[in-house]
């Protein structure tokens, strides 16, 4: 924990407002707008946007914002962070834009997401091959620690339990997204929230999904041509469009069945760190 510690006090002084543990949400494309980054930040965490869509009024949320008054995650200063994944080319791509990134704010730190077994064999080279998921979280974590690079644990998070867990293993902080999809300020819709507080499963693959009529007959055979102009009716229904029968995608992680509740994102994340930090003084009375 004294190597979390110190990478806890490194993000502090690139982070002035985040509190420790750092809560980070995840930038789940339009899902988690303007509003919810901010709430986040405001709670000290660490709010992300996704700004593959522009518009005239997806930045509002940020104009209030002045350099005298932080947290400024994004919006018209330049990002304090951006986080980069999925590259097609691999590290050709993760360079390239790195040096994008760093020519046009060179303060902005870059973020990398590892989410294959193949990725993380590229920050071990040279080490012996792990065997096991938990074996590849505890190579990846010392590998990184020997660089003095910071991880941050994401998947199947949303409450102090696991945030704790993850931190024990040597975390320097974690991400949530599905968490934060039951935010109040979450760009979804109420049946889309219904429905992350009502499953109990997801399907299990990419893009993982709660499992719907569609995705049931997608598996059966049905074309996705047909799917998909009865997702774009089913838009036409509202909120109605999504549940069990329902045919509208619901995106969601690995930590549902862990969510029972839409809360105000501020109080997610003072929620998380509270019984985090509960946790922990309880680990030291052992």
């Amino acid at each position: 924990m004294s190597q979390s510690l110190h990478f806890a006090k490194k993000l502090s002084l690139l982070y002035p407002w985040i509190s420790t543990p750092l809560i980070v949400s995840a930038p789940m494309r339009v899902m988690s707008g303007p509003a919810l980054a901010v709430a986040i930040s405001r709670a000290g965490g660490l709010g992300a946007s996704c700004l593959i869509q522009k518009s005239s009024t997806s930045s509002s949320a940020f104009h209030s914002l002045s350099p005298a008054n932080p947290p400024l995650p994004v919006g018209r200063f330049k990002p304090c962070a951006a986080w980069l994944y999925v590259p097609r080319q691999g590290q050709k791509d993760f360079d390239y834009w790195s040096d994008r990134i760093r020519d046009a704010s060179p303060c902005t730190q870059i973020w990398i997401q590892i989410g294959t077994i193949a990725e993380a064999e590229g920050l071990l080279k040279g080490s012996e091959r792990p065997e096991g998921s938990r074996s590849w979280a505890m190579a990846v974590v010392d590998a990184l620690t020997r660089s003095q690079i910071p991880l941050f644990a994401a998947g199947g998070i949303a409450d102090g339990r696991g945030a704790t867990a993850a931190l024990c293993l040597g975390a320097s902080g974690i991400v949530m997204g599905t968490r934060f999809l039951a935010a109040e300020e979450a760009r979804i819709g109420h049946g889309y929230q219904r429905e992350i507080l009502r499953a109990r499963d997801g399907a299990g693959y990419s893009p993982r999904t709660i499992i719907n009529k569609s995705f049931v007959e997608y598996q059966a055979g049905r074309p996705f041509k047909e799917l998909k102009e009865l997702h774009d009716q089913a838009l036409k229904a509202g909120d109605s469009g999504w549940g069990p029968g329902g045919r509208l995608a619901t995106y969601a992680g690995a930590s549902i069945g862990l969510i029972h509740e839409v809360k105000k994102a501020a109080t997610i994340v003072y929620d998380i760190r509270k019984e985090v930090l509960e946790r922990l003084s309880l680990l030291q009375e052992i």
